[in-house]
């Protein structure tokens, strides 16, 4: 019989089709994607076509020759430039499309794949998005950033060169404020945050996890809105990125490049979405918030039922999916 879920941390509904359910294997991709270039003359992301984009913010290493380039993105969703305005009459509510957007630039090499690069680069890419937080902050029109990649055109990639993205909205959006004082209820309610329950819980159980660190935790959570979902935790409770200190960083590296390697060869490739889940640095010692990222593989769709319901529907285990991606040798 199918059961039905309840992910307390994304407050979502999620119907685990055990009668319809299918073999992890079943979701791996059967094409292969074409063989790419190093450099791409027309890409604006390769090295040597630097004028092809708009002036960087950020630069690392700052001398000699880039791994990584930071610049507004040319098509961006919010303007770097203007004034926050707000015009709210009758039961209409708008303000002015001025933030953040940049394109974080993950390697020089067209043809890169995130979970090949070495760790010492995916270190860099993590301490770069660290840095950047901090000072994106430093905007007062900044209300909530997000950092995240868009892998495969599955996932909503436009540009095939590795590269991230940074959003910096003017408002804190509907869902993240809801899910706050959610968290903020269960913590009153229970005296424990509930992403360091959860965690607990996953330790215990042992079913969904894929690999444990020294500092972090990556498993699929009991509810998984969609097949492979993974979450990575920090083991320390901290309600923002921006507190990751060195060694951390190093670790971090290590397990996000053991999952996305188990990601690429378990499931061939397959497109994903990253997101860093974090709040502002001032907000490091909120008890009731702890930043995680998530990894989503994008080897199902969601239909009319999800959208007209708000509910998911996921069918295979994540207990199955957990201990599918646990077996694929990481090389690491």
């Amino acid at each position: 019989m199918p059961e039905v879920r309840l992910n307390l941390i994304s407050r979502e509904w999620v119907i685990i089709a055990k009668e319809r359910a299918k073999r992890p294997d079943e979701f791996i991709k059967k094409t292969s994607k074409p063989v790419l270039p190093e450099h791409e003359q027309g890409c604006p992301f390769c090295f040597g076509n630097e004028g092809l984009t708009p002036p960087e913010t950020h630069r690392f290493p700052d001398k000699g020759d880039w791994l990584i380039r930071v610049f507004p993105n040319k098509f961006y969703a919010l303007a770097h430039y203007g004034v926050m305005t707000k015009d709210y009459r009758g039961m209409k509510r708008c303000v002015s499309g001025v933030g953040q957007h940049e394109v974080l630039v993950e390697t020089p090499k067209h043809n890169a794949i995130l979970c090949n690069l070495d760790l010492s680069h995916i270190k860099m890419i993590l301490d770069s998005f660290k840095i950047i937080l901090m000072q994106s902050y430093e905007n007062p029109i900044i209300k909530h950033l997000i950092i995240f990649k868009n892998y495969g055109e599955e996932a909503g990639t436009s540009l095939i060169h590795p590269h991230s993205q940074i959003i910096g909205t003017p408002i804190i959006p509907m869902q993240i404020r809801d899910r706050l004082n959610a968290y903020l209820h269960f913590y009153e309610d229970a005296g424990k945050c509930l992403f360091c329950k959860t965690l607990e819980d996953e330790i215990k159980d042992k079913e969904r996890i894929i690999v444990s660190t020294k500092h972090f935790v990556a498993f699929i959570p009991y509810a998984a809105l969609s097949p492979f979902h993974i979450w990575i935790f920090p083991k320390k409770h901290c309600a923002t990125f921006a507190e990751i200190k060195e060694n951390e960083l190093k670790d971090l590296a290590l397990i996000l490049k053991k999952i996305l390697t188990k990601i690429h060869l378990g499931l061939n490739d397959p497109s994903y979405n990253m997101v860093v889940r974090t709040l502002q640095p001032k907000d490091h010692c909120l008890e009731y918030f702890h930043w995680y990222i998530s990894v989503i593989p994008r080897v199902s769709k969601a239909a009319g039922f999800e959208l007209g319901s708000g509910m998911f529907i996921n069918t295979t285990l994540p207990e199955d999916s957990a201990q599918f991606l646990s077996k694929v040798a990481d090389g690491l």
